[in-house]
């Protein structure tokens, strides 16, 4: 989810890919997870909500912007959830994990319960997206992650109003920490659990890894670096885009390609796990489509292809940094067996990429959503203002 109000952005100076990893501590502690279906509004299909983040993302005036250890994650089909303890005792929240905002809150669903740790600030909290909202007021709060990872005097929102979130608590915000500016009262910026979790050395550098799995499978999240037992290559880093917005979020430059065919040329865009789809520019979309055959589906607002357009689907190939990230023929395709789940068919074969809404040159042209990071490992590096991609053992997965 994105935030309605924002900073500066970050100017990068590095011109080429890195091949290099964070701190890591092995053997990372995990929470236990659960399933979250349909946590998004249910009265728009997913392709909707996805255009309604990023159009919102594109027309808003935005600027932005130890060891490691590790917490597990859940796919909410739309969404990918983790279990969150706030308060000593602690009262479990189940928030959904979103690299394009940076506001943790609760209260959406289960109340906020106040324990001897709760400080009410006195201040309001704020924060738009483009499929829901929120209003409330701000305390600081212990927040538990894990066993490892518990921080003190975290702001948090604690929701009076939550309009857009269906069976979730709230936002567990882990994206630029000028993405905080100017939603909570009487205060500038807003240190992210990421940021506290550094500055207090819990973490070594201010880095998260992002492990998801295809199929609705569950996932981990690894605060302070990467998880090498997640990945089957090196995790490769490119420097945060210039190009605003995009520059304002997790923004890199990329091209991409259908088979040998370019359909987006080099341009900016962003990688954000709030996303369900893949989302690129209208005049990209339009190529695709037409390279693959497919159909608009109206109930889902996804493409549907049939099975001999399927077995002639080629490699939809992502060029970030030199390096070529390519998205098998069923890394493009909706998990079948989550096809009720979408109000879809269950015979019938959809897309996961999708039209943004808007043509290329706008400077936010594509959004590499959670369809393409359950194939490739990402780690979202604040310390060298950089984002990196690995391989894993889901990458050329059929599981779909």
């Amino acid at each position: 989810m994105f935030p309605s109000k924002a900073l500066l952005s970050i100017v990068l100076i590095a011109l080429s890919a890195v091949d290099a990893s964070p701190l890591r501590r092995e053997a990372a502690p995990t929470l236990a997870f659960n399933a979250r279906m349909n946590a998004r509004a249910s009265d728009a299909n997913i392709a909707d909500a996805d255009r309604a983040r990023a159009q919102a993302m594109i027309n808003a005036s935005f600027s932005k912007r130890a060891g490691s250890s590790s917490f597990s994650i859940a796919s909410a089909v739309t969404a990918y959830t983790a279990q969150v303890g706030v308060g000593s005792p602690a009262t479990q929240y189940t928030l959904l994990i979103d690299t394009g905002s940076s506001n943790t809150w609760v209260g959406a669903n289960t109340p906020y319960t106040r324990t001897n740790t709760s400080v009410d600030t006195g201040n309001s909290v704020s924060v738009s997206y483009g499929s829901g909202r929120f209003s409330g007021e701000e305390y600081l709060d212990t927040v538990t992650l894990s066993s490892d990872l518990v921080i003190t005097g975290q702001s948090i929102g604690v929701a009076k109003n939550a309009q857009g979130f269906n069976g979730v608590d709230g936002i567990l915000g882990v994206g630029p920490t000028d993405l905080t500016q100017g939603t909570v009262s009487n205060v500038g910026l807003v240190p992210t659990v990421t940021d506290n979790l550094y500055s207090k050395g819990a973490i070594g550098t201010e880095a998260l890894g992002v492990y998801f799995a295809p199929g609705g499978s569950a996932g981990e999240l690894t605060f302070g670096g990467s998880d090498s037992s997640k990945t089957t290559s090196s995790v490769n880093y490119v420097p945060l885009t210039t190009t605003s917005p995009s520059s304002e979020y997790w923004g890199i430059d990329q091209s991409i390609a259908y088979g040998s065919s370019t359909i987006l040329s080099a341009t900016a865009g962003i990688v954000d796990t709030g996303t369900t789809l893949i989302l690129i520019a209208t005049d990209a979309f339009n190529k695709y489509q037409s390279a693959t055959g497919a159909t608009l589906d109206s109930n889902t607002g996804l493409l549907m292809i049939t099975s001999d357009q399927y077995a002639n689907l080629q490699t939809l190939n992502f060029n970030i940094g030199g390096t070529s990230y390519g998205l098998t023929p069923n890394g493009q395709i909706w998990p079948r067996s989550l096809n009720s789940d979408i109000g879809g068919s269950s015979n019938n074969i959809y897309l996961v990429v999708n039209d943004i809404g808007s043509n290329s040159g706008g400077g936010l042209d594509f959004i590499n959503g959670y369809s393409f990071l359950q194939r490739f490992y990402s780690v979202f590096d604040t310390t060298n203002h950089q984002v990196g991609f690995a391989t894993t053992s889901s990458t050329s997965a059929v599981s779909n």
